[in-house]
């Protein structure tokens, strides 16, 4: 079940409780006293005698008000420092507090804070990772209301940056977030100074009604996210998990998220070039763990955090193993994926596990639905399911450092497990970004009684090839339909593909309702060089069960390939 958090709210009942005795003494009250008296007030919590704020015996709206008073303007403006701690920010992803400084461990692991005042700076920390290549080093980025003033790799033990300056006062939102991954070292938040007249100048950002876990390798670290070819070698500074299908994913659906992700690693072995089985690369081993360096090796604390869902992405460096011996390896791979699936609920009983793999590669995503579909007759846990990733296009979304997915690869990433994500908790999906054809079914229609004759193959990469023997007396004598293609009523969508021919000339297309209604139609170029295709059309009511219809009949003797179907959901 989503945890439901209620931060404000419009109307409260006016008296709750009654005390005898006065309020204590006067004091400067923090941000979880507000918050605790919100939460009498709304009966989440249990109403105390600390509650009654102005000491009148009544707890009711006019405590808020007065706490709300005390925390507004202090008459002075002073500058105060504070530690990136609990009471202070919140604290996102795994990190860790050691030696006053609050380390960002994991890819994407952040902090995030409102802060009020005339000025305000915040200081970072570096770890030994400061002493490795300047491209290897610890990134990270600074965002002031949600723009970007620091985008950089730690390179010293220490630095300060402004967060804004001015003579007037302003709040702000801002976040602290360690961009590359776990291995190459972790960013350091030190400390926060403000000038300012308020009495709690700096407090944490609220928590998300949704939160997601991911497990991954380089995929979910944006390994090459920003490399300028797939030739390129890995580099922190090319990695940038903002650009991640995984934080892309919270991004979507407003939720925290954490993330375990190492380079390399996978399940029974990591990526090996020899095909002998890599165990210094293993998820299972460093899953428990704050992050897998010697300085960061302490059990993760599963108490101090609730996940709603976990995402297992992993496989991909498996395969380099499994495939040299499928009837053996798969096995052994079947059995270490099920045996982690039980540590992942164990430290998350309440969360719904989403397992997915195939985006550089789908050799073992039926290994993958094995091992999940054993997992649940075992153990009887349904709150569990898998997908298959949409395998990466690279002439269409182009390619990162080392073969690994683009920006737009990982964007679609995102719109599809985001679905996926609201389709396993119940949750109405906007479907924007989705190819809504990605499932759907790939059917030759051809009408004997109007004298058509064709062959047809899908290729791997769901590629329609189809071969016109005789076609026919009228165009809809072959059809090549791509079928069972839900709308959604006032979406906006666009068709896209690629088009092969031996004819020359222009054949129909239309996107075709269960019930015969023609939501759109026009025609493409059918010529011997790759031509492609895009439309936009609006849907006027919801459809379950549409078709994109290729109208290829009338023609004698030619040949055509459609590639890169894809009907996405705009707006």
């Amino acid at each position: 079940m989503i945890k439901k958090r209620i931060i404000a709210c419009t109307a409260v009942p006016f008296l709750l409780a009654s005390f005898s005795g006065s309020a204590s003494a006067v004091k400067n009250y923090t941000i979880d006293d507000a918050r605790h008296l919100s939460d009498a007030l709304l009966g989440i919590s249990d109403v105390t005698s600390a509650d009654d704020i102005n000491g009148d015996g009544i707890v009711n709206i006019f405590d808020m008000c007065t706490i709300k008073k005390n925390m507004l303007n202090t008459g002075e403006f002073v500058t105060t420092s504070y530690s990136a701690t609990e009471e202070n920010v919140k604290l996102v992803g795994r990190t860790m507090y050691r030696n006053d400084t609050t380390w960002l461990v994991q890819s994407g692991s952040a902090v995030e804070f409102t802060v009020t005042g005339k000025s305000a700076e915040v200081t970072l920390a570096g770890d030994s990772s400061i002493n490795n290549g300047e491209d290897y080093r610890s990134r990270y980025a600074v965002l002031v209301d949600g723009e970007i003033i620091e985008d950089d790799v730690m390179n010293t033990s220490e630095k300060t940056l402004t967060l804004f300056d001015g003579e007037t006062s302003r709040t702000s939102k801002i976040k602290i977030i360690h961009l590359s991954e776990a291995m190459n070292g972790a960013i350091g938040v030190k400390n926060i100074s403000v000038t300012s007249n308020k009495a709690v100048p700096v407090y944490p950002e609220p928590k998300k009604s949704l939160s997601i876990e991911f497990i991954g390798d380089s995929i979910t670290c944006a390994y090459g996210v920003e490399g300028l070819s797939s030739y390129e070698s890995f580099k922190t500074t090319t990695e940038n998990f903002m650009k991640s299908y995984a934080y892309l994913t919270a991004q979507k659906l407003n939720a925290d998220y954490s993330a375990v992700s190492y380079s390399g690693h996978g399940i029974i072995s990591g990526y090996t070039s020899s095909g002998d089985i890599n165990t210094d690369s293993l998820i299972p081993d460093c899953y428990e763990l704050t992050g897998k360096l010697s300085d960061y090796a302490e059990n993760w604390d599963f108490n101090s955090h609730s996940n709603d869902v976990v995402v297992i992405n992993l496989g991909t460096n498996d395969s380099s193993y499994v495939t040299k011996e499928p009837e053996t390896r798969s096995q052994e791979f079947i059995k270490g994926y099920i045996d982690f699936l039980n540590t992942v609920r164990q430290k998350n009983p309440e969360a719904y596990i989403i397992c997915t793999l195939g985006t550089m590669g789908d050799e073992l995503y039926e290994y993958v639905q094995k091992a999940v579909e054993q997992y649940s007759i075992s153990t009887g846990d349904k709150r569990i399911m898998s997908y298959k990733s949409t395998v990466q296009n690279i002439t269409a979304d182009g390619i990162g450092s080392d073969w690994h997915p683009s920006a737009v690869t990982q964007q679609k990433s995102a719109y599809v497990l985001a679905d996926k994500i609201c389709q396993a908790l119940g949750m109405e999906s906007d479907q924007i970004g989705l190819d809504v054809a990605a499932d759907a079914e790939y059917i030759l229609n051809i009408d004997p009684d109007k004298g058509g004759n064709a062959a047809s193959y899908v290729g791997y990469d769901k590629s329609f090839w189809i071969n016109m023997v005789t076609g026919g007396s009228s165009a809809d004598a072959i059809e090549a339909e791509i079928s069972g293609i839900g709308l959604k009523k006032g979406g906006g969508y666009r068709l896209e593909f690629d088009c092969t021919s031996t004819f020359d000339g222009k054949l129909p297309v239309q996107i075709k309702g269960s019930d015969g209604k023609i939501y759109f139609e026009s025609e493409f170029d059918a010529v011997s060089e790759k031509s492609h295709f895009s439309a936009e059309f609006n849907a006027d009511k919801d459809d379950t069960s549409a078709s994109i219809i290729f109208q290829l009949g009338g023609k004698d003797s030619y040949n055509v390939t459609l590639s890169n179907i894809s009907l996405v959901k705009i707006s």
